[in-house]
């Protein structure tokens, strides 16, 4: 199902595990499917509580197909207790579906932790790669930018830093078309001077590699379309993202509020419509939703857990393209490079 030339693919969907339920997972597969003839769906779940909905929302389609499963991980699961103890679970099918080659690709929005412990227990690392990492993608200005790790670790050493930048080259290269992206560390400054030992020594790491290596860049800098890539540890990415998506409510929500003020700012309003019908649709979140557990011997794709269809829609794109440029396999042939 792997090959390189390939007519069809298969998208195995955790359908019980988000926030919304089944019904927004078979809506986005409906629009997946529209899109791409030689797509096929695997919904992995309680068929009990699925097999009606997937008929009547998708109808008898010889690319879909529903896999059984009895249990459903929470969002207050431990990675350790949905690893161990719920192995009949639909995240568990889902991924065993990847590694048995049944599916090409995953894409769940369940519990973040239980994902990725899952994942790594069951497809295992790609040779050369110590830990996973999350990517996604965000809005930049006149581009999208690549940031990882976004919450899988805590804490990373140079050698790993260096791993991610290998890895985010090659996942922003085939999702945005790029050649040669541009990889940057996020730093404190953009001085060489700057930053803890750590960093440092990434940046040597990644000077003396092939990567279209550009520096340091500042957190104001992110979304200035100067790189491709942003490269950081787990625990400063998740950080920094929420502290994004919070920003990006606020103005929202700011912008809002001072036109409801009176009549005045209201009739202002109708006249800034297209431009905050615009301003709307780049910081729409929805639009970079399916963030990428790199570093594993297959492709696993997170949406989050309160994607609603057009969202989850976007994730198993996200798959669809990972799968049609064989990501882990471009990981593993570029780590044989850099290391020879």
């Amino acid at each position: 199902m792997n090959s390189s030339i390939q007519s069809q693919y298969t998208i195995s969907l955790d359908a019980m595990s988000g926030d919304l339920g089944p019904d927004i997972v078979v809506e986005a597969a409906k629009r997946s499917l529209d899109r791409h003839p030689n797509l096929h769906i695997i919904f992995v779940g309680r068929r009990d509580e699925i097999n009606d909905l997937v008929i009547r929302v998708v109808g008898e389609n010889s690319r879909v197909s529903i896999h059984d499963a009895i249990e459903v991980i929470k969002m207050s699961d431990s990675p350790v207790d949905a690893v161990r103890n719920k192995k009949k679970s639909s995240m568990r099918i889902a991924i065993d579906n990847v590694k048995s080659k049944e599916a090409d690709a995953c894409v769940s929005a369940g519990n973040t932790g239980a994902l990725m412990a899952i994942a790594k227990f069951v497809l295992k690392m790609l040779p050369g790669i110590d830990r996973p990492a999350i990517i996604g993608e965000l809005p930049a200005k006149g581009r999208t930018v690549h940031m990882l790790d976004l919450g899988a670790n805590i804490m990373n050493d140079p050698d790993q830093l260096f791993q991610f930048a290998l890895m985010g080259s090659i996942v922003a290269g085939d999702i945005c078309d790029i050649q040669n992206p541009k990889v940057a560390l996020l730093n404190i400054g953009s001085e060489d001077l700057k930053g803890n030992d750590n960093v440092k020594a990434a940046a040597n790491l990644l000077s003396a590699s092939g990567l279209n290596y550009i520096g340091f860049i500042e957190g104001n800098e992110i979304f200035s379309g100067k790189t491709d890539v942003v490269v950081t540890d787990g625990f400063t990415g998740n950080v920094a993202l929420k502290a994004m998506e919070g920003t990006a409510d606020f103005v929202i929500e700011s912008l809002r509020l001072s036109f409801q003020k009176n009549f005045f700012t209201k009739m202002q309003a109708l006249i800034s419509k297209p431009v905050l019908t615009d301003l709307t649709q780049v910081m729409d979140a929805r639009k970079y939703n399916g963030a990428s557990l790199v570093g594993l011997d297959g492709i696993v794709i997170k949406s989050h857990g309160s994607a609603d269809a057009y969202s989850f829609h976007c994730a198993i794109e996200t798959a669809l393209i990972e799968v049609k440029n064989q990501v882990p396999n471009q990981i593993r042939n570029l780590l044989k490079r850099e290391s020879s």
